[in-house]
């Protein structure tokens, strides 16, 4: 069966005038139906509103994977991997994937968070060599001096030189995305410097328009498949 990409949208768990703290406990006692105890005892060392964030997009992508597998959210085991740390039952940070019945889950999964939104990615039966990574970004969190300088190729910086005001932020954001992508992709993350990694036009990485991730047209959001 060819692999399929699946991307999916989870709006903001958080309720404007709720309490954050009562929020976040009643999130994590629903979490402990479907989250391993390494990731409850993760999110128990974060402030209440992260603490939401993280549960809320933890338990989305465990609900698309079972979704996707056919199993249920309970039957799947959380095994991250991280290029510096390792895999195991206690990683929960770096490349997300689950084990089933003793064996890696065959599928691929990304997820990345902005402005209270979840994006997740998924590639059901990948190839033995396939990848995959996705990031969402806000445009205004961009709007500091010295982006550019610290974040941008040469190539890039040159590609947004004419923008200005929200044209400019969008312009960085959807390059910051497509570099993000392409870093989870690789499993380097940010320990490669953002600045050498050109994505005007690499292949692999492309951008997600709002009709497809599924979230607001204020968000910039790419997918990286190699």
């Amino acid at each position: 069966m060819a692999s399929q990409l699946i991307v999916r949208a989870c709006p903001p768990f958080r309720v404007p005038g709720q309490d954050s703290a009562r929020a976040a406990a009643e999130l994590e006692r629903d979490a402990r139906q479907f989250l391993d105890p390494p990731e409850l005892e993760r999110a128990r060392t974060m402030m209440a509103v992260p603490r939401q964030d993280f549960l809320a997009a933890r338990m989305a992508q465990r609900l698309l994977a079972a979704e996707l597998l056919g199993v249920r959210a309970q039957d799947l085991t959380a095994r991250y991997s991280c290029p510096q740390c390792g895999s195991g039952p206690g990683i929960t940070h770096g490349r997300p994937g689950y084990m089933l019945d003793g064996a890696p889950a065959p599928l691929l999964l990304s997820l990345s968070r902005a402005a209270g939104w979840t994006l997740l990615a998924a590639m059901t039966d990948p190839g033995p060599l396939q990848r995959l990574g996705v990031d969402v970004e806000d445009p205004q969190r961009l709007d500091f001096d010295g982006f550019d300088a610290v974040a941008l190729t040469t190539a890039e910086r040159q590609a947004v030189a004419s923008l200005h005001g929200d044209d400019l932020l969008r312009g960085r954001a959807r390059l910051w995305a497509r570099k993000e992508a392409f870093l989870k992709m690789t499993g380097e993350g940010l320990s490669r410097a953002p600045e050498t990694v050109d994505v005007l036009d690499r292949p692999g990485v492309r951008d997600l328009a709002p009709a497809v991730s599924g979230l607001p047209v204020d968000l910039v959001a790419a997918v990286a498949v190699g």
